[in-house]
C-alpha cells in the first residue's frame, strides 16, 4: 500500500516525492549511530568482534548491568542532574526577569544590551576556560556543586534572554495595559500574564538547557575535578577509557547516559516544537 502511495506521488508529484526521499535519507543518517549503539550495547565481546555492524545473534544484557552495578553510575548520573536541574533553574529565573526588561519596559541602552547578549551567543566556551579557571582556583570554587551550575548557567542564558525577549514582544500589548490599569506592577504582570501565557517557550528552554549541560564533558572534567563530583559525560569517558577495548560495554553505558534526554524530549516534544516557533510569526 505505502509503495503504490509513494509511486502515485512520484507521478503526479515529483518534486514532492523528492523531498520526501531526501527527508528518508536524512533520518536514516541521523538514526544510523543510535541503532549501531543499541546494536553494539546487546553484543558480547566474541561477536562484536566477528560481527561490528550487523544485529546481534544472540541479544545479551551482562554489558548493561556492569554499567549498572560495577561502576560509580548512579552517583555520575546524579550529579549530573543537580547540575542539569540547578543551572537551568537558575537560567530561566534570570533569563525571565531580563527579557521581560529588554521586551517590555522602557530604558536607555535597552537595544544595547539586547545585542551585547544577543552576541554572547557567538562567543565559544573554550575561550573563557583559562580566565574562569584561574578566577574559581582564587575563589576556592574548582570542585564545588554551585560554581559549576554558575558557568553552566551564564553559558545558557544568551539564548534564553534571545529566545524569551522575541516570544515576549509578541504578546498583545492591551494584556499589559488591562493589568496596569487594575494596578498590577511590572513583577506581577510578568508572574500572572507573561510567564503562563509563554509555557511552550519555557519548556523548549527548559530541553535544550538541560540537554547542552547533561551533555557537556569541558566543563565537566576541568572545574569539577573531585572523583565524587564527576558527572554523568565524565564518568563515561573515564569509563571508556578504562575499558577501551570493551566497545559493548562502553555503548551500554552511552545507551543509559542518553536515556533520560531521550525521555525529557519526548515527554516534552509537542511543546518543544512549538516553542521553537514561538515569536516567529507575529
Amino acid at each position: 500500500m505505502a509503495g503504490s502511495e509513494t509511486g502515485f506521488l512520484a507521478r503526479v508529484r515529483p518534486d514532492l516525492a523528492l523531498k520526501h526521499g531526501v527527508l528518508g535519507v536524512a533520518v536514516l543518517i541521523a538514526l544510523a549511530p543510535t541503532v549501531f549503539m543499541v546494536l553494539t550495547s546487546l553484543k558480547s565481546e566474541e561477536e562484536y568482534t566477528f560481527n561490528k555492524v550487523g544485529p546481534p545473534a544472540a541479544p545479551v544484557l551482562d554489558h548493561y548491568r556492569s554499567v549498572l552495578f560495577a561502576s560509580d553510575f548512579f552517583a555520575w548520573m546524579g550529579n549530573s542532574l543537580v547540575l542539569a536541574a540547578g543551572a537551568v533553574a537558575l537560567s530561566t529565573a534570570v533569563s525571565c526577569l531580563g527579557a521581560y526588561a529588554i521586551a517590555r519596559m522602557q530604558f536607555a541602552g535597552r537595544g544595547l544590551l539586547f545585542s551585547v547578549s544577543t552576541s554572547l551567543m557567538a562567543v565559544p566556551p573554550v575561550v573563557m576556560i583559562v580566565p574562569l579557571f584561574v578566577l574559581y582556583a582564587q575563589l576556592d570554587l574548582i570542585s564545588t556543586y554551585h560554581g559549576a551550575i554558575l558557568i553552566y548557567a551564564g553559558l545558557i542564558t544568551p539564548f534564553s534572554v534571545y529566545l524569551l525577549t522575541t516570544f515576549f514582544r509578541t504578546i498583545p500589548r492591551e494584556l499589559f495595559e488591562s493589568a496596569r490599569i487594575d494596578g498590577a506592577g511590572d513583577l506581577r504582570i510578568l508572574v500572572r500574564i507573561v510567564l503562563p501565557l509563554s509555557l511552550p517557550a519555557l519548556l523548549t528552554l527548559v530541553v535544550v538547557n538541560a540537554l547542552y549541560v547533561w551533555n557537556d564533558l569541558l566543563i565537566a572534567i576541568i572545574f569539577l575535578q573531585d572523583d565524587a563530583k564527576r558527572t554523568l559525560m565524565a564518568g563515561i569517558s573515564v569509563f571508556q577509557g578504562r575499558y577501551g577495548d570493551q566497545i559493548p560495554l562502553t555503548m551500554a553505558g552511552m545507551v543509559f547516559a542518553s536515556a533520560p534526554m531521550v525521555i525529557l524530549y519526548i515527554a516534552f516534544q509537542k511543546h518543544y516544537i512549538s516553542g521553537l516557533m514561538a515569536g516567529s510569526i507575529k
